[in-house]
């Protein structure tokens, strides 16, 4: 099975960049969007043998996550279970009979780490939704994940130590996730690998130079991280300031 991820960084401005003509050739059996920035019934989006959901946020033209999968879920479910936390459309959980598919766009920490308390909230709840999950089935969660791992995963980890994305909390946040029994798909096959980003800033020319940052992810439950079978980033692929990410996994 074929999975792709895809901060659009507003969907109808990414829909006259080539969003569809990517969409058509990947043919994948499930294509997660974060950061749709759009409301119901602001975009007419045709997408032939592929079921449509959506989660919008309360503010418009903010935020947002969308699921276009070809196989009818068993259950649809929207955000975290936290009502102060799921009024900015940033979660969306589809069940299968053998897995579930969770797609997410991490709250930003914001300049300063201004909003790291909401990060922080955002980040324990996130983890406690995909452990419920997986004690009843294995599963796959994607995203924008707006954190920086390792230091192997931005051009420059000396001077963005401390900002948002790349603070201590952040990414020792990030490790409870990968230690309540997850894996980061994209490090496990590739646990070495530098100068592999998917978001990089529209300033400085950093994409042009690749001066990026690997901020979004697969993110699978351990039992299952032996049947990946590849785990490319598309950073050829324009029309967003991120790029999409894919999971092949031998479910």
């Amino acid at each position: 099975m074929k999975f792709i991820s895809w901060n659009v960084n507003g969907l109808r401005a990414c829909v006259t960049k080539g969003f569809g003509d990517y969409f058509d050739a990947q043919n994948a059996d499930f294509f997660c969007l974060q950061e749709t920035k759009l409301q119901a019934g602001q975009i007419d989006l045709t997408l032939p043998g592929y079921h449509q959901f959506w989660n919008y946020a309360e503010k418009k033209g903010y935020s947002g996550t969308a699921i276009f999968a070809k196989q009818e879920p068993l259950s649809v479910n929207y955000g975290v279970g936290v009502p102060e936390l799921d009024t900015e459309g940033r979660l969306i959980t589809l069940e299968y009979p053998d897995f579930y598919l969770v797609t997410c766009y991490t709250p930003n920490a914001q300049q300063g780490l201004a909003r790291i308390g909401h990060r922080l909230a955002w980040d324990e709840a996130f983890r406690n939704h995909l452990k419920t999950l997986d004690e009843t089935k294995p599963v796959i969660a994607c995203g924008d994940l707006n954190v920086a791992h390792q230091e192997i995963d931005l051009k420059n980890p000396a001077s963005n130590r401390g900002s948002a994305g790349f603070s201590d909390e952040e990414r020792e946040s990030f490790g409870k996730l990968l230690d309540a029994g997850f894996t980061d798909s994209f490090r496990f096959l590739h646990p070495d690998a530098t100068g592999v980003y998917s978001w990089w800033s529209y300033r400085f020319n950093a994409r042009k130079n690749n001066a990026g940052w690997r901020i979004d992810y697969f993110i699978v439950s351990d039992r299952i991280a032996d049947k990946i079978t590849a785990a490319p980033i598309h950073s050829e692929i324009l029309g967003s300031d991120h790029c999409p990410v894919v999971l092949e996994i031998d479910l």
